[in-house]
């Protein structure tokens, strides 16, 4: 199966918006840049993320993106744009949550995030706690603040079948917040073949595909100017509710997520085979 990288993601600072890049390295820690930061709850010493909506959904109307080498700019809605760098960042970014937070470049030991249950979150609306389930970050990523893996892809077959039931100002990608979007032969959620297989992207990087990517509740959440669409998740659930790993049940599945075998330097354009 053979196709090309269509587009290429990185989100420096967990659960805020992302930046579309041209090209970049990716490592063994993912896209260079990726989740390189977060946020910790002061109160709970948790991991802030959208995931757990009623407490932490305003977080998606920040966007975070490169700048000089080690430092990243957040973008807040009122327009006002602050390095991490800046002394006042904690306080900036607390008053924005809504909490008390600490931005942070280091992952806590046994660093954990709540994540509400999808479902009681559609059912309950936005502003209400629901159960939640605290899981442990980067269970095949020790060390990172990514949830699972250090990459999650998706292909547009995917993403066009979910977007032929949603209306056209839901948009896509930025909901799934994939880091490769990839443009490949076979139809909608051919990911979940691929578990076991692995993906080569350009002249260099190879990946292992580990599992099909479980959806929470934050594809149905506002993200910056896009609408909150509760069929971000329905649809999904309807098409493909699969078990993406043991033990887990069905869930919901968008895209896949991988481990980086070789690194390499991607651009958008490159050459992608799934052998």
């Amino acid at each position: 199966m053979s196709g090309r990288l269509v587009e290429l993601w990185r989100y420096p600072v967990k659960s805020l918006l992302g930046e579309r890049l041209p090209a970049a390295e990716v490592g063994e820690n993912g896209v260079a840049g990726d989740r390189a930061l977060a946020l910790l709850d002061n109160t709970t010493g948790r991991v802030a993320s959208a995931k757990q909506p009623h407490r932490w959904r305003t977080l998606l109307t920040l966007r975070a993106a490169g700048e000089a080498p080690g430092q990243v700019r957040v973008a807040l809605p009122d327009g006002r744009c602050l390095s991490t760098s800046d002394p006042t960042i904690d306080m900036v970014l607390s008053a924005a949550a809504g909490h008390s937070v600490t931005l942070v470049d280091s992952v806590p030991a046994d660093a954990t995030l709540l994540r509400s249950h999808p479902d009681a979150v559609l059912a309950a609306g936005l502003a209400d706690e629901v159960p939640a389930d605290e899981s442990r970050l980067g269970s095949a990523a020790p060390g990172t603040f990514f949830d699972f893996a250090p990459i999650h892809l998706v292909t547009t077959a995917t993403l066009d079948r979910i977007a032929a039931d949603l209306p056209p100002e839901a948009a896509m990608v930025e909901r799934y917040r994939p880091n490769l979007v990839l443009d490949t032969s076979g139809d909608a959620f051919t990911e979940n073949g691929w578990v076991g297989r692995q993906v080569r992207i350009g002249p260099t990087l190879l990946l292992a595909v580990l599992a099909p990517t479980p959806r929470c509740a934050v594809p149905t959440l506002a993200h910056g100017p896009l609408p909150r669409e509760t069929g971000a998740l329905r649809v999904p659930a309807r098409l493909n509710r699969v078990e993406p790993l043991p033990g887990l049940g069905p869930q919901p599945c968008v895209g896949a997520y991988a481990r980086v075998v070789r690194p390499g330097r991607v651009a958008q354009g490159d050459a992608v085979t799934v052998g």
